[in-house]
């Protein structure tokens, strides 16, 4: 079968008559759609699991860590460029692996860690899951 040939909306029509011919040609006639069967999701009533946090970031080894990520940093976001204050009164921080656990970062080394106020803590860990999805 050669090129069709002729202006757009002829073109359109060809297709749909090639394509028409190529269903009723494979005895699969026309196909239905879902829709009809599948109901919406009501998030109202739906919800998803509760979170549950690391058994690993819940022992005393890993907050003895993340006071001394804090401490180090002054209670302030390390992020270049920030220093937002954390602690009593100041805004929530977290204590982040520069290198990621998963990735082989010393999960109670004080020097893998560092402040992150919420901001840049997202950027951060973005960044890191982008990067481990591309290898």
């Amino acid at each position: 079968m050669g090129q069709p040939k002729g202006n757009a909306s002829s073109l359109r029509e060809q297709w749909q008559h090639i394509s028409r011919r190529a269903v009723e040609g494979s005895g699969m006639g026309r196909l239905s759609t879902l829709a009809t069967r599948l109901s919406t999701l009501d998030t109202r009533t739906a919800r998803p699991a509760p979170k549950v946090a690391d058994p690993e970031l819940l022992t005393a080894e890993h907050k003895a860590w993340r006071l001394e990520v804090f401490k180090r940093a002054h209670w302030r976001c390390q992020w270049p460029g920030c220093g937002k204050q954390g602690g009593r009164g100041g805004i929530r921080l977290y204590a982040d692996h520069i290198v990621e656990r998963r990735d082989g970062g010393a999960p109670l080394d004080p020097a893998n860690g560092q402040a992150l106020c919420p901001k840049h803590h997202q950027v951060k860990t973005a960044q890191a899951r982008a990067e481990r999805m591309s290898r």
